[in-house]
């Protein structure tokens, strides 16, 4: 599996469906969704992401939908494990769960919780875990989620590391994801997180996007990749970005749902607590913004 090629294309931050009734993920719908991405030709995978609802699987829930992914991509696209953790042993345990099921790689946050108290920490957080990891690593930056930023002078560094093969930013600011870019080896993949910069992100040399509106409109998302050089990438990005703002105000992992819900591809758009579902006015913007860009 050539790891390094598809980080250079679209990545789907999977969504995990649930049942309405039980809460149990919902197998036969996970499996539709993946289905239905590899038909349009997405490029890499990545189950228990924050999309995926990751904090809110039990661990034997998270090593069964890496399961899942790993059977049903059948080798066609890698499967990038999430493995994030707030410490280095729970971290590298997922790691070491993904590799044995078939993964490719892990993806790995700074800790969140308690947070990095000096620049340092965050450094040797990583390192440790890429030293004990059997996966190459993906870095995740959004700190939204994790009260911190992966600073660009850490990245820096600790993209020296042979285990450390790119960057997946989320936190919406270009400058940052350009500063990073600037400061690691070419070999070092940089992915676009935050829906609406992809287009600028990639004519500014980023290799791809990890983007969790291609849960629900992956062709679209792959000929924006194709076609992101052009007029046709300037109009798709900005109906992308229509869908990517009528999602990012409920939260992408139920804006998600209820989009793959309005296409038919999953039964329902159940989330787990804390998150809700999107209320009635907020599936009808979701709705409207999808009919515009497909």
């Amino acid at each position: 599996m050539d790891l390094q090629q598809a980080l250079r294309g679209i990545t789907t931050p999977l969504v995990t469906p649930f049942d309405p009734d039980s809460s149990d993920v919902d197998e036969p719908a996970l499996r539709n969704v993946i289905d239905r991405l590899l038909e349009n030709d997405i490029d890499a995978v990545f189950p228990c992401g924050t999309t995926g609802e990751f904090a809110s699987l039990a661990p034997e829930e998270r090593r069964r939908v890496h399961e899942i992914a790993v059977d049903a991509v059948d080798g066609e696209v890698p499967v990038l494990a999430g493995a994030a953790a707030t410490s280095v042993a729970e971290a590298v345990d997922y790691a070491e769960e993904a590799a044995e099921i078939g993964a490719d790689a892990a993806v790995v946050t700074p800790a969140y919780f308690h947070t990095a108290n000096a620049p340092e920490g965050n450094q040797r957080f990583l390192e440790r875990i890429a030293d004990r990891s059997p996966l190459p690593l993906l870095l995740y930056n959004i700190p939204a989620c994790t009260g911190q930023r992966l600073e660009p002078e850490t990245v820096e560094t600790v993209a020296g590391h042979d285990n450390i093969v790119g960057l997946k930013d989320s936190s919406g600011d270009l400058e940052y994801f350009l500063s990073v870019m600037r400061r690691t080896p070419e070999e070092f993949r940089m992915l676009q997180g935050y829906d609406a910069l992809l287009v600028p992100a990639l004519r500014m040399g980023a290799d791809g996007g990890v983007n969790a509106l291609s849960n629900a409109v992956p062709e679209q998302l792959t000929e924006l990749y194709e076609k992101y050089d052009g007029e046709r990438g300037d109009e798709l990005q900005d109906a992308v970005s229509g869908l990517f703002d009528a999602c990012a105000t409920y939260g992408f992992a139920p804006a998600a749902k209820t989009a793959l819900e309005y296409r038919g591809v999953i039964p329902s758009d159940a989330v787990r607590p804390p998150l809700v579902e999107v209320p009635a006015d907020g599936r009808e913007t979701i709705g409207s913004a999808i009919d515009a860009l497909i």
